[in-house]
């Protein structure tokens, strides 16, 4: 996710990095030569190109816009609903972390609650970096493992849904708390929600993930804007003349941007510069828990590195 300071006048027409501009620079370029193309042969070669009223392409690019708004307002809900789950998610690790103090509690003669308590939270902290490595492949998989025993481990690899799995290893932990006489049903029931809502942010993010905006969308947005794209030149050759080529490439800029940009939100659990920042909200949650269990040596929060947030 992009992170920086709204930019100047000036240095708003030089940024590069999360604007799209290098994703579409080739298309963009395309129809500018297409356009300086057209211009000179229609100047020099009348009957070479063919030419055609401008007037449709005002009422197609109407069309067109409208189109364009309503795709991207859609990848744009899912990016958003995306990171209103990761907020949820992080607040329900931080109950999490509270609501455990019960195990702590003064009096506390055992040491199997509060060892509980630990494994619980570091469970925990293992499922927030397992939810980045299954919604975006490729993770770094050793921050998972480094919270988990050698028996939990196996199980963790073997795993087809590796969060889940986790999950159902803190539900165990609670199981068993409740069973020795730790935990009275009320307790058990508190706790158990808090697992059910992380439960609830994990099945709406594979539900993003495995849901992709429908295709015939995508596939009849991009053929119509590079149809238009592509015959605007002729269009407007004889009425703009060497205006043209400005014109047209700042269209194709403007439509093939948005194209674009909806293509990286369409996606909010990717790698894109304008992708969430899932992976640092898992540090956040790992540094909030750790610090819940009385560490004092923690690294500091996640900062953006070239005005990017991963």
């Amino acid at each position: 996710m992009i992170v920086r300071d709204r930019p100047g006048l000036l240095r708003l027409f030089f940024i590069l990095r999360g604007s799209i501009i290098l994703r579409i620079l080739p298309q963009v370029l395309v129809i500018l030569a297409l356009s300086i193309l057209v211009v000179w042969v229609r100047g020099s070669h009348p009957g070479w190109a063919p030419a055609f009223n401008g007037a449709p392409f005002a009422l197609l690019g109407i069309a067109l816009s409208v189109f364009l708004g309503f795709r991207n307002n859609a990848c744009y809900d899912r990016w958003w609903e995306a990171r209103k789950d990761w907020g949820q998610l992080l607040t329900t690790v931080r109950d999490l972390g509270r609501q455990t103090l019960i195990l702590e509690r003064d009096g506390h003669e055992e040491r199997e609650p509060r060892a509980a308590r630990r494994q619980l939270l570091r469970l925990a902290m293992a499922f927030g970096h397992a939810c980045v490595c299954h919604l975006r492949p490729g993770g770094d998989m050793t921050k998972p493992r480094r919270f988990l025993s050698a028996s939990q481990l196996a199980g963790f690899e073997a795993s087809r849904n590796r969060p889940d799995y986790l999950l159902r290893q803190m539900g165990q932990v609670l199981a068993d708390l409740l069973a020795d006489g730790h935990l009275s049903d009320i307790q058990y029931g508190v706790l158990d929600g808090t697992l059910g809502r992380m439960s609830a942010v994990l099945a709406a993010c594979e539900r993003i993930r495995n849901t992709p905006v429908p295709f015939a969308y995508t596939l009849l947005l991009h053929r119509t804007a590079y149809l238009f794209c592509f015959l605007l030149p002729f269009g407007f050759a004889d009425v703009l003349h060497w205006g043209t080529p400005v014109i047209t490439a700042l269209v194709a800029y403007t439509f093939f941007g948005l194209d674009a940009l909806g293509d990286e939100l369409e996606d909010p659990f990717g790698t894109q510069a304008n992708a969430l920042p899932i992976e640092a909200l898992a540090d956040t949650m790992e540094i909030n828990l750790r610090e819940a269990l009385g560490e004092t040596d923690l690294p500091p929060l996640p900062q953006p590195k070239a005005h990017v947030l991963m």
